[in-house]
């Protein structure tokens, strides 16, 4: 989504909050609020993974060893109401796989392994971040990081995110496919091709816009057949079908952004310390109304994470550290940039 219609969706976003003859007023001080951000010059961020970035096993050894970590996950289950420590350190995977678990599993381990660093390099080293961004699911764990969202609310707002995504997923059919190889330009042109060839809502188009020669496509399972059976006339390297539940980050997914905005109504959200860039439109946003907006769209929305991390370098990014399981932004950022030096904080 580009910025001139992100900003006209956080328009219409305050005025159906209930502006009413005074809406044009109340506006102008939202977009005013929200442009604290505007002129950021990061120069150490924190990355935080998203869905996918599960393992049986993760989180087990952190809870060991950092009492704060464990904490986090005793926390968490009186929340969720089962034992989040042991399907993430036993599985079975087919449960830690589900998307209403590995959400607020991964929210929690991320933020164990933010403990992990404290503990190994210090609190100064947990301050070091300014900046900080997370891969769709792991935006709300930016969040927290930059005080913008409580822990205990972010697990719930997690849980009902993925238990919402999950009962989408179930009730239309859907799927992602990995294309491998190819440019953006390149994948929605193969996006175009194959959405010509299925009954109409059962298209496909880019979801994740990762990095030169990685997008992930959502859309229809008609839709993913096609483009698999294409890929190749199209010089793709490859394509891999993803084990998600469904098309995120579309349409599809259309019913669980109503569910997530009720629940978004009614949580406290503050104003970040530190930028925050979003997924929906590579910015960082200071208004807890407009990052409200900005959480319920990113559901449908494309992840721009390639134009985040560009932006970052762009802007004057020195290093980054990537926390939580497994090192998937890691490989991403070395497609965007192989130099950039990034350390890896996993559990």
């Amino acid at each position: 989504m580009q910025a001139a219609a992100i900003q006209s969706a956080v328009r219409g976003f305050a005025v159906r909050q209930g502006a009413g003859r005074h809406g044009r007023r109340q506006v102008a001080v939202k977009a005013s609020s929200d442009a604290k951000f505007a002129d950021y010059k990061p120069k150490v961020a924190f990355f935080f993974p998203g869905q996918g970035a599960q393992t049986v096993g993760m989180g087990k050894e952190v809870a060991e060893s950092v009492p704060a970590a464990k904490q986090l996950f005793e926390r968490a289950s009186d929340i969720l109401g089962y034992d989040l420590l042991a399907v993430c350190g036993e599985g079975p995977k087919e449960r830690l796989d589900s998307t209403a678990v590995s959400q607020p599993a991964i929210y929690v381990a991320s933020l164990a392994a933010l403990e992990k660093l404290k503990a190994e390099q210090g609190p100064e080293a947990a301050d070091a971040a300014d900046v900080c961004c997370g891969l769709s699911l792991g935006e709300y764990t930016a969040l927290t990081h930059a005080g913008a969202l409580s822990f205990d609310d972010g697990v719930r707002l997690v849980k009902i995110r993925g238990e919402s995504m999950q009962a989408a997923a179930d009730a239309q059919p859907s799927g992602m496919v990995s294309v491998i190889g190819l440019s953006a330009d390149k994948v929605a042109e193969l996006c175009e091709a194959a959405s010509k060839e299925v009954p109409e809502g059962q298209g496909v188009r880019i979801a994740n816009y990762l990095c030169n020669g990685n997008y992930a496509v959502s859309g229809g399972i008609a839709g993913c057949e096609a483009l698999e059976g294409m890929a190749k006339s199209f010089k793709a390297r490859m394509t891999v079908r993803l084990a998600v539940a469904g098309a995120f980050h579309t349409d599809f997914m259309a019913p669980a952004r109503e569910k997530l905005q009720e629940a978004l109504a009614g949580t406290t959200i503050r104003e970040p310390r530190i930028p925050v860039v979003s997924n929906v439109d590579a910015a960082p946003h200071s208004d807890p109304d407009v990052i409200k907006s900005i959480l319920a769209q990113q559901l449908t929305a494309p992840v721009q994470w390639e134009t985040s991390i560009r932006t970052l370098l762009d802007r004057g990014l020195e290093r980054s550290y990537e926390i939580g399981p497994n090192k998937v932004i890691a490989g991403i950022m070395k497609r965007i940039d192989k130099t950039h030096p990034l350390e890896n904080i996993t559990v």
